[in-house]
């Protein structure tokens, strides 16, 4: 049988001192020179964490400062210029095995592996794993291994220098190696670019035969059987060869067994399981998985290898028929249109390799409990561990994934095309057996900047990527895992001849808004599906006092500056605010008002879009998180904190959603039902004064169909505001409640905020009830004001006269009323709070 041994230990890391960095002209990160050379003496051999990477390692031999620290990072710039080498030594392997083979599932990046005086190959791609026969270089005892990197800046730069520059959205060369991009640096993202042993090595010692490929198409027959047809590809070993071989493929206790041809190298088994239960997205249904396993054995049944994954039986196509408004872009899973209540996904750390299977759970269950529905893998990271996938799975988290090509034109010849092609197969093979994976997406934006980024005159003829996504990729999907949809990017309109970013076609990247315009409008058109919007804000205050020694904070404090990395950012948070508020008086202020402003932008657009289903089918929120300290679109920050608008999600993306539109000129309530159920009930629909002035209200019968939306008249008495600065609506139903303000919140004649605030110590943390005794806007509970681990359930809420609002706090114990006075803030805090009720003991 295989016997596979991961290589994880007595691995050591030095920097290369035979040769000098690179000369390059000067690098800047945010207007500061990087250093060329290391600040300090580099031991000879540094203690190597495997798997890991250089800066990682620099780090935990105190040889490099934090770079999530201030503006560390610029300190550390000179790691991802040197060229590294890792080294361990082998131990003669034991007899009884024909072939004993090295194995590196992620190497990062350009490397050269040696075993001791024999080189046993070259790489230059982060997302593919390398096999090397080391069977006689082991035979005559233990050999040291060396995998010396080469800096990927090099490598880059020897391709653009080969192939001719091209144009990309920033000015490091990712495109020109296959490498994670945004360790180059993004709009959210630091310059760390790292070298290597991303992925855990291993020796595998076998025999006879062993399984080198399975791809397994998991289908379900209009009967509701279940349908897993398995390509297995074997490798043979000289005792393999003209001998035949055994395959067994077993589906939830149901076995189909044949024999392999003594020529042979590949076989299909198909097995059909009858009365599978199918598998859902969460909020649909169920997420049943069943056992899949692969077993070879020889002519004598005596096991040699076995592959075994979980598995889940459900169809997925992708609706992109034409209609009288454009033509469709709708995932249909088991024959069921869904609108997809999305997030954008980035790499969770800036180091891939310390991302652990429970930071992966935890962050995926955070998105679950959102209410999102779908995760989108964008292009400019990896394709993920087996973890991400499996957590996907089992949490009914619908995957779309990205092939790693982002805002840049990519050359289509050598030495890329064929690293490409061989990491989109293997990928595409190891990837497919999981039933949360629904689409494959060629690249992020690419076809969009051919056409409004002015690269055509750049590029000057040369190739650009063009070739990847409308031919290369699609054919290996076509080719490989055929059960699944394929789309040629995001934005995409379906056809050359349409402008890749037609919100009438397809998938639509709404950022002239946050770019250039006001939140409200996105209220100004319907795309077929929003595969990207988001709104800034800066993480919580936690995290920026722990990344940042600014004293006093300030938006504009070099530390907050550094670790703003959008383009004129904190300009666009800025003239964001000046549509609805008068300028923040201090930072406390700034603070809170950016996160309400992303929360409102956030939910001026999915309320819109959700509400026009099945026109529109999905919104992807860009991000659900980030992979440092940073001021970004992200909902959960870089320290995994909660940001407002993680909270904001719970209701945009639940089942049922209630909401104020203004549709040709008139105000109506717009009930959206994405449960399985019809859904009944009767909204209470007020005009008020804030001020306690003479209101209205309507008494609305609600009935909406199952997945179904509902646009509500209401009687012009009650939505047609009489005073629009002193008069709001409020829309309440079943626990839900829509909120409409018709003018900016700086023209609106709040009342002093007045309320109760009591606190009762529960175990593990507290329960704070607010009771507002007037109006009370957006009122905010940032928890980590009152001590760095502490967290609320809930993020902004409206309150009315009388009304209470309760946050479960847990990390804090209760104590300090005048913590809780800064921690508490609504839109119209003037007058704050006119008392603190002492601790329940």
């Amino acid at each position: 049988m295989k016997v596979s041994t991961p290589l994880t230990s007595g691995w050591t890391l030095r920097l290369d001192s035979s040769r000098h960095l690179p000369p390059h002209a000067p690098d800047t990160v945010a207007g500061a020179a990087l250093p060329a050379a290391p600040p300090a003496v580099i031991p000879a051999v540094i203690p190597a964490t495997v798997p890991g990477c250089v800066h990682t390692d620099l780090l935990t031999a105190g040889l490099i400062p934090d770079p999530f620290l201030d503006r560390n990072e610029t300190e550390v710039a000179w790691v991802g210029r040197a060229d590294w080498t890792y080294g361990t030594t082998l131990s003669a392997c034991a007899a009884g095995h024909e072939r004993t083979e090295l194995v590196f599932d992620g190497l990062d990046t350009v490397a050269e592996i040696r075993l001791g005086d024999i080189v046993l190959g070259r790489t230059r791609n982060m997302h593919r794993s390398f096999r090397f026969d080391v069977t006689d270089a082991l035979a005559a005892g233990p050999a040291p291994l060396t995998v010396a990197f080469t800096s990927a800046y090099e490598e880059a730069e020897r391709v653009r220098a080969l192939l001719g520059d091209r144009p990309g959205a920033y000015a490091e060369p990712y495109q020109f190696v296959r490498k994670m991009a945004c360790s180059f640096g993004w709009d959210w993202g630091p310059t760390l670019v790292t070298a290597g042993l991303w992925r855990e090595p291993r020796l595998e010692q076998w025999s006879t035969a062993r399984i080198a490929e399975v791809r397994p198409r998991v289908t379900v027959g209009q009967d509701g059987t279940g349908i897993v047809s398995v390509e297995v590809h074997v490798r043979r070993a000289p005792r393999g060869e003209g001998r035949t071989l055994r395959l067994a493929l077993s589906v939830a206790g149901t076995e189909v067994r044949a024999q392999v041809p003594s020529d042979a190298v590949e076989m299909t088994l198909r097995v059909e399981v009858p009365g599978v239960e199918r598998w859902w997205p969460r909020g649909h249904g169920d997420q049943p998985l069943y056992g899949c396993v692969v077993a070879l054995a020889d002519d004598a049944g005596t096991p040699l290898d076995r592959w075994e994954r979980p598995v889940g039986f459900r169809t997925v196509e992708l609706d992109t028929s034409a209609d009288d408004h454009g033509s469709a872009f709708t995932l249909v899973v088991n024959g069921t249109p869904l609108f997809a209540r999305g997030v954008n996904w980035i790499p969770d750390d800036v180091f891939p390799s310390r991302i652990t299977p429970e930071c992966y759970r935890r962050r995926l269950e955070q998105a679950a409990a959102a209410g999102v529905d779908l995760v989108r893998v964008w292009g400019g990271g990896i394709y993920e561990s087996e973890d991400f996938y499996t957590a996907c799975d089992e949490l009914g988290l619908m995957v779309w994934q990205d092939f790693p090509f982002a805002c840049a034109a990519y050359p289509e010849e050598e030495p890329l095309r064929s690293e490409v092609e061989a990491e989109a197969r293997e990928n595409v093979v190891r990837l497919m057996p999981h039933a949360s994976l629904v689409l494959w997406n060629g690249n992020n934006e690419n076809l969009w900047g051919f056409r409004d980024w002015d690269w055509e005159p750049d590029l000057a003829g040369r190739s650009w990527g063009e070739g990847y996504y409308l031919d290369l990729l699609p054919r290996v999907v076509a080719e490989t895992d055929p059960t699944r949809p394929y789309w040629a990017g995001s934005p995409w309109s379906g056809s050359r001849d349409r402008h890749p970013n037609d919100p009438r076609h397809g998938t639509a990247h709404s950022w002239e808004v946050w770019n250039r315009r006001d939140y409200t409008h996105y209220r100004d058109d319907v795309p077929r599906f929003v595969a990207e919007f988001g709104w800034q804000a800066p993480p919580a205050y936690a995290t920026l006092r722990r990344a940042l020694s600014d004293r006093p904070l300030t938006p504009d404090a070099p530390g907050m500056l550094h670790h703003q990395k959008a383009e004129d950012g904190n300009g666009k948070l800025d003239r964001g605010l000046a549509h609805h508020f008068a300028p923040p008086a201090d930072f406390a202020t700034w603070h809170y008002l950016t996160q309400v402003n992303q929360v409102r932008a956030v939910a001026t657009g999915v309320e819109h879009w959700r509400s026009h289903w099945p026109l529109c089918a999905g919104t992807i929120l860009w991000q659900l998180n980030d992979c440092w300290p940073v001021t970004s679109w992200a909902a959960i920050d870089g320290d995994g904190r909660e940001k407002p608008l993680y909270h904001e999600l719970k209701r945009l993306y639940a089942d049922r959603l209630l909401t104020l539109q203004t549709r040709e000129g008139r105000t109506v309530l717009a009930a959206v039902n994405q449960s399985a159920e019809p859904w009944t009930t009767t909204a209470l629909v007020r005009r008020l004064d804030a001020h306690g002035g003479p209101g209205a209200e309507e008494h609305v019968p609600v009935q909406v169909a199952a997945r179904s939306v509902a646009l509500l008249e209401l009687d012009p008495e009650i939505g047609e505001l009489r005073d629009p600065q002193r008069e709001l609506l409020v829309a309440d139903a079943d626990g839900l409640r829509a909120v409409h303000v018709a003018v900016p919140d700086r023209a609106f004649a709040y009342p002093a905020a007045e309320m109760t605030i009591s606190v009762t110590p529960n175990p593990g943390g507290a329960r704070v009830t607010v009771t507002a005794h007037t109006l009370v806007r957006d009122l905010l509970l940032q928890a980590d004001r009152l001590h760095p681990e502490a967290r609320t359930d809930r993020g902004l809420v409206t309150l009315l006269p009388g009304e209470s609002a309760e946050f479960a706090v847990t990390g804090w114990n209760g104590a300090g009323p005048e913590a809780l006075r800064a921690a508490l803030r609504c839109v119209n805090t003037s007058a704050a709070m006119d008392q603190v009720a002492d601790p329940v003991r």
